[in-house]
């Protein structure tokens, strides 16, 4: 954990991509405090905005890829095991986070690759019931480039207007507080989506009928 306070300490375009290829494993490391603070830095002329979610999508990608393939070759067993071993618990990882993303992908489909990486505790291990599933790679890369993408553009987008906004002694403290907010908010246009297309599901159905 040093090791990684150490590299939040000093972000660039390498710090940036290795952090999120370890978020999108099954390391706890919370992407809005990497990339949040890189679009912070981005909007002091430090680093440009756009690389900062170029990179933290291709970490993301890597990242994401390497549970695809862990779990598309060695099955269920080997990912169970792992979970509730100490590891995977010094991981904040458990079987049941793990029988929880698989519930999400078995209820959305393959489009749960995309929507699973807005949603906190899936969006790490949502690849990991891809490759059970044996996903086609290149959609799951698709789906999971336009899901982590979407995602950092949010964050660095927090991070640009927190620059106009807050000192950066206090920048932790602002992403805490907004980041619970931006969960929320993105909960509630996920429900609202499913909301739409169940209705719109229906109203077919009868329609049909």
């Amino acid at each position: 954990m040093n090791f990684i306070t150490q590299l939040l300490e000093h972000l660039n375009y390498g710090t940036i991509l290795f952090l999120m290829l370890l978020e999108s494993t099954v390391i706890p490391v919370p992407s809005e405090f990497v990339v949040t603070p890189a679009a912070y830095h981005a909007a002091a002329g430090h680093l440009n905005i756009w690389l900062v979610i170029l990179f933290a999508t291709i970490g993301a990608d890597i990242g994401a890829t390497i549970n695809y393939v862990v779990a598309y070759f060695f099955g269920r067993p080997l990912i169970y095991k792992f979970a509730n071993s100490r590891w995977g618990k010094m991981c904040l990882l458990n079987q049941k986070k793990v029988e929880k993303s698989e519930v999400f992908f078995n209820k959305h489909g393959v489009t749960a690759t995309l929507t699973g990486r807005l949603v906190p505790v899936i969006r790490h291990l949502i690849s990991i019931p891809a490759g059970l599933a044996k996903m086609n790679y290149w959609k799951f890369l698709i789906y999971t480039t336009i899901g982590a993408g979407c995602w950092h553009s949010v964050l660095a987008g927090l991070g640009w207007y927190l620059h106009t906004i807050v000192p950066q002694e206090q920048l932790n403290e602002k992403i805490t507080e907004y980041a619970d907010y931006l969960k929320i908010f993105i909960l509630g246009i996920l429900l609202i989506g499913v909301g739409c297309f169940i209705v719109k599901s229906l109203m077919k159905r009868k329609k049909d009928a």
